[in-house]
């Protein structure tokens, strides 16, 4: 079945769950532990109440696919040191509320610092022009899916001669991550439900060598209820067979090859660099800084404002979460005192934090 029609049809719900129950039992004793490498995915997962309907040998754990969750608090300082310097700034919502070592952009916004929400970077131009006089920094947070638009911004700030408007970069690219994910054997991972909306840009091929050098199975699947059960299948059954490889059950909107015009522009428009990502540490090649031709539209060097390690709150155990070491509830702070309304941490924050999923769907999930 590689095109589900009707993707929440409760009777091919019930037809996929049966054939998990049984992959399950053919797995035997085999404890397996899948990981969901997408946000997006994890609130489907809990909106749905999925992991309800896996074996009790089978565990899907949530992994670092949440950009904002992974963003270390130190960007978020930096952030708040330029809004402290008269700039306005500019974010997506999901940044507002996340942590720094001494407080967030929504504390400074209400204390008087300009920081508005976009729901495209290129709004961002029409803000700036009608403001010239005042510098402007775009927050460019996000994995291969929003550095292509970030990139067509760049472009365009370029074009126009907005020379008033800079990006603060901790754009980062997934694979390597996957790449210090399966090299560390304490994570113990099967399998990988591979991110989609990543999977658009950078295409089911990119997953090959978890597949034929580490032996992981790989699934690149939707976010529709059906979509999941029918990825969490294909994984299991390359896992029975020992035939580990890529399966890209998204042909809808994923290709093998990606999207070559997203590629070329985030090739031009940026350059790899090492990266720290929370609870993963420093990930040789996962951030992409800009291009040396565009260093000037570099905030942290128009400011003079070097993005460096920020505090994490020690209780917070989100780096874990992120690794699938723990669920949510297993950190001691999840749900009193860490709320949505009072995050310790990102992933009670982003609208695709593990946190924040469990948090809005427990009632559905217990």
């Amino acid at each position: 079945m590689r095109l589900i029609d009707g993707f929440r049809q409760p009777r091919a719900a019930a037809a996929l769950t049966a054939e998990l129950a049984e992959l399950g039992t053919a797995l035997g004793a085999r404890q397996v532990k899948l990981m969901e490498v997408c946000g997006s995915h994890t609130m489907a997962i809990a909106r749905h109440g999925l992991k309800d309907l896996l074996p009790p040998n089978v565990r899907l754990v949530s992994g670092p696919g949440c950009p904002v969750c992974v963003t270390d608090p130190g960007y978020v300082d930096a952030a708040l040191a330029i809004a402290e310097r008269g700039a306005a700034v500019a974010t997506f919502g999901d940044m507002l509320r996340v942590p720094g070592s001494r407080g967030s952009l929504a504390d400074a916004r209400a204390d008087g610092a300009d920081v508005r929400v976009f729901y495209s970077p290129v709004q961002v131009l029409d803000w700036a022009a009608a403001d010239r006089g005042r510098p402007w920094v775009v927050l460019a947070v996000g994995f291969e899916t929003t550095a292509a638009p970030l990139a067509a911004l760049a472009l365009e700030i370029r074009r126009r001669g907005c020379d008033n408007v800079t990006l603060l970069t901790a754009t980062k690219t997934v694979p390597p991550a996957l790449d210090a994910l399966v090299t560390d054997p304490a994570l113990s991972i099967d399998g990988f439900l591979c991110p989609a909306h990543v999977s658009a840009i950078i295409g089911a091929r990119a997953y090959l060598p978890y597949a034929e050098e580490h032996g992981r199975a790989c699934v690149v699947a939707g976010f529709e209820p059906l979509d999941v059960l029918d990825g969490v299948r294909a994984l299991l059954t390359q896992l029975l067979r020992g035939e580990p490889r890529v399966d890209n059950r998204y042909e809808r909107v994923v290709r093998w090859d990606g999207n070559p015009a997203a590629q070329r522009a985030i090739a031009r428009v940026f350059r790899t660099v090492d990266a720290p990502w929370r609870g993963l540490g420093v990930i040789p090649g996962s951030g992409l800084a800009l291009a040396d031709d565009l260093s000037d539209l570099d905030a942290s060097l128009r400011f003079e404002l070097p993005v460096t390690p920020g505090r994490v709150n020690p209780a917070c155990r989100c780096g874990d979460v992120l690794k699938g070491v723990i669920d949510p509830e297993g950190c001691r702070l999840f749900g009193a005192p860490c709320t949505p309304d009072r995050p310790f941490g990102p992933c009670m924050v982003s609208s695709e934090g593990s946190c924040a999923a469990a948090w809005r769907y427990r009632r559905s999930t217990q």
